[in-house]
């Protein structure tokens, strides 16, 4: 990916994307300033971390993107859903530290302070979005009302990540699928939807093809090791899942 589109994959997929999807046209946006707000998005990833970086970013988003595509989706979709879907999915890391909750609450985190301990990662990755999006200056052209919109929908986007909420989204599917509830027509349940997309699409690695999946495997990984190296050199105890000399791959992926 970072090799053909010149090191900037997130600018040039999201900028084709908002195209594709007449989101340019129907905001009055201009595309300069479309593709300074991903640029900007772009480099407030971590290049250092070898998982959580602006290449997944534009994984998850592409991911996203074909989820989109479902007809019974996106035939019920308003232009502002998918606006919010996409820069959800392009935003949903943003920032990330290449570390989990648990160290930062761990080793008193400022961001941990701030969010109380509670989906910290998550907290952070929203507000740094919206935070873009006034930088870029489209928050501007949207103007406050569809700003306030924005960024409801995307709080609730990014905070479906959290792993720790897992159970609550799979029962509440699961609910919607045996009682055939799930009505397109109605906006809660489209962004709910878009909840269950989001979520696939940041753990959609193992949907790729072997050769990319074993890549992202490997990488997720590295990230792991390198937590559980930052944790040896505090003394603190290591994460099991992060402990390089006691785990390995085959056993992060499996779940033994």
């Amino acid at each position: 990916m970072l090799q053909f589109t010149n090191r900037r994959p997130l600018p040039t997929l999201c900028v084709h994307l908002f195209k594709s999807y007449g989101l340019i046209q129907h905001f009055n946006l201009d595309p300069v300033s479309v593709w300074k707000l991903f640029s900007i998005i772009e480099d407030g990833y971590h290049w250092r971390n070898p998982y959580h970086n602006a290449v997944h970013a534009a994984d998850v988003t592409q991911a996203m993107h074909c989820f989109l595509q479902e007809n019974m989706i996106l035939e019920h979709l308003t232009p502002l859903e998918i606006f919010c879907a996409l820069l959800a999915a392009v935003t949903h890391d943003l920032d990330h530290p290449g570390v989990n909750q648990p160290f930062l609450i761990a080793t008193s985190n400022h961001l941990a302070a701030l969010y109380k301990n509670s989906s910290v990662l998550e907290n952070h990755h929203w507000r740094s979005a919206m935070g873009c999006l006034m930088e870029s200056g489209i928050s501007t052209v949207l103007g406050p009302e569809l700003v306030l919109q924005v960024e409801e929908q995307i709080k609730s986007l990014v905070l479906a990540t959290d792993i720790t909420r897992q159970k609550e989204f799979l029962d509440r599917l699961t609910e919607y699928l045996e009682t055939n509830t799930l009505d397109m027509t109605l906006p809660e349940v489209r962004h709910f939807v878009l909840q269950i997309a989001l979520k696939c699409a940041d753990i959609c690695n193992p949907c790729r093809p072997w050769d990319i999946s074993r890549k992202w495997s490997m990488k997720v990984c590295e990230e792991f090791f390198r937590q559980g190296d930052y944790e040896r050199q505090l003394n603190l105890p290591v994460t099991g899942l992060c402990d390089r000399y006691s785990t390995s791959v085959p056993k992060i992926q499996t779940g033994t």
